[in-house]
């Protein structure tokens, strides 16, 4: 009965017991393959991270630019995709099994696919790698971080607490200047720790005025009185210098708000190239991993 089946299918008796165990995929070449792309993979990045280091200097106008260490990074990695995925897929297409009695465009779409799937083993290996190898370092400095913390956390927060911002040292920056007084000037000397009271209450004025867009009059009344009893100098020049005081701090303030929004911006535009730059590579690594394969697999069914 079964060779009547067979006889009418057309399929000849031998191909008809063999299907059933045959397998399409050799899973062996596509390990094969794909551990050696992970590891000419991973020996190429530690190369490139030694070469990119060795470009950066310490020194001011030292070393190559930012935009030529990107573009360098991008090129790299797009060599390190074609170069590992090339040699995997070539391995997988190389040691694969002979397939007798299968036609040319078949045995050219298992090629293809092996080549393909020694890619995505790679690439899911390395991933896992780097994804374990971070983690691994995160959650060592984490551990380290938190023994810090627990052994001087009284001395970080007072160092926390008396090293001021940036904001408050362009206030208290601005707070100093308008307190310069003409060494000619008659007005007294005030004593040291009166001078300290004096100065640190103008730079709380002038923290809390830069909050909005200017000084309360009752403030800045206040503190040109202040700085015409100190310097010594006419109320109303004593009024304009608190005038261009403030204006000098919301001057500077807002050029480090711009600067902070440049740089966040930078580094999102940066990030997004990056990963674009990273989803094209990975592209061009599994097209030449496919085609590799496909040249392995020819050179595998040489007489």
């Amino acid at each position: 009965m079964q060779d009547t089946i067979v006889q009418r299918s057309g399929i000849s008796p031998a191909l008809a017991v063999a299907a059933p165990t045959a397998s399409a995929v050799s899973w062996g070449a596509v390990l094969a393959g794909a551990a050696g792309a992970a590891a000419l993979s991973m020996i190429l990045l530690i190369l490139g991270t030694g070469l990119g280091l060795s470009s950066v200097s310490p020194w001011a106008g030292e070393g190559a630019s930012a935009g030529r260490i990107g573009a360098s990074a991008i090129l790299w990695l797009a060599f390190t995709q074609l170069a590992a995925s090339g040699i995997g897929g070539y391995l997988a297409g190389r040691l694969r099994t002979r397939w007798t009695d299968t036609a040319a465009d078949e045995v050219y779409f298992r090629d293809t696919a092996h080549g393909f799937l020694a890619w995505a083993v790679a690439s899911l290996a390395t991933a896992a790698l780097l994804t374990s190898v971070i983690g691994s370092i995160l959650s060592g400095g984490a551990q380290a971080g938190a023994a810090l913390a627990g052994a001087g956390a009284a001395g970080a927060a007072t160092a926390a607490a008396n090293a001021p911002d940036d904001g408050a040292q362009d206030a208290r920056y601005v707070a100093d200047t308008l307190f310069r007084r003409d060494p000619a000037s008659p007005a007294p000397v005030p004593a040291a720790q009166e001078a300290e009271a004096t100065l640190s209450e103008a730079t709380r004025i002038l923290q809390r005025g830069a909050l909005g867009d200017a000084l309360p009059p009752a403030d800045r009344t206040y503190l040109g009185q202040l700085v015409a009893q100190r310097t010594g100098l006419a109320q109303a020049d004593a009024d304009q210098r608190v005038a261009a005081a403030f204006t000098q701090l919301q001057a500077d303030r807002e050029r480090v708000r711009t600067a902070a929004k440049e740089a966040a911006d930078n580094a999102r535009r940066a990030s997004a190239y990056a990963a674009l730059w990273f989803f094209v590579s990975l592209l061009a690594g599994a097209f030449f991993a496919s085609l590799m394969a496909t040249y392995g697999g020819r050179r595998r069914d040489l007489p």
